[in-house]
C-alpha cells in the first residue's frame, strides 16, 4: 500500500472530517434514520460486512470479539469480499469506512480496514 494512501474509520452518525477521500459504508443494514444524503457514502459495501449470522452470534456473544475477529477474517477469506472491494478501492488515496456500531474498539470495521491494507 503506497505510504500517502491512508485507510480512516469514522462512525456514521459523526460529522463527516475533511478530505475522506471514498467513504465506505461496511454494515450489511442500513444505519437507522439517516438518509442517503446524510451518510453521503459512495460505496455501500455490504457484502464485505459481517453475515448475519455471524452478526447475530456476536450480539450474544460481545465479551468474544477475539473470535468474532477470527470467523469474520474467515468470512472475508471465503467470500473473498475484502478483495473485492479492494478492487474497487485500488485508485483512492484515501479511504474513510463508515459503520454504526458505538464501540469502536468492538467494530467489524477495524478488522475490515486491516483486511484491506493487506489487499491494497
Amino acid at each position: 500500500m503506497p505510504q500517502d494512501r491512508r485507510i480512516v474509520m469514522r462512525r456514521v452518525y459523526d460529522a463527516p472530517g475533511d478530505a475522506e477521500g471514498v467513504r465506505v459504508l461496511v454494515d450489511r443494514l442500513w444505519p437507522r434514520g439517516m438518509t442517503h444524503a446524510e451518510v453521503g457514502e459512495d460505496i455501500w459495501a455490504k457484502d464485505a460486512a459481517p453475515s448475519a449470522e455471524l452478526r447475530t452470534w456476536f450480539h450474544s456473544h460481545p465479551d468474544q470479539f477475539d473470535e468474532f475477529e477470527r470467523r469474520y477474517r474467515q468470512e472475508l477469506d471465503d467470500t473473498g469480499a475484502a478483495a473485492t472491494l479492494a478492487s474497487q478501492l485500488k485508485d483512492a488515496e484515501r479511504i474513510t469506512l463508515l459503520y454504526a456500531a458505538k464501540d469502536s474498539r468492538l467494530a467489524h470495521a477495524r478488522v475490515l480496514a486491516e483486511a484491506l491494507d493487506k489487499e491494497l
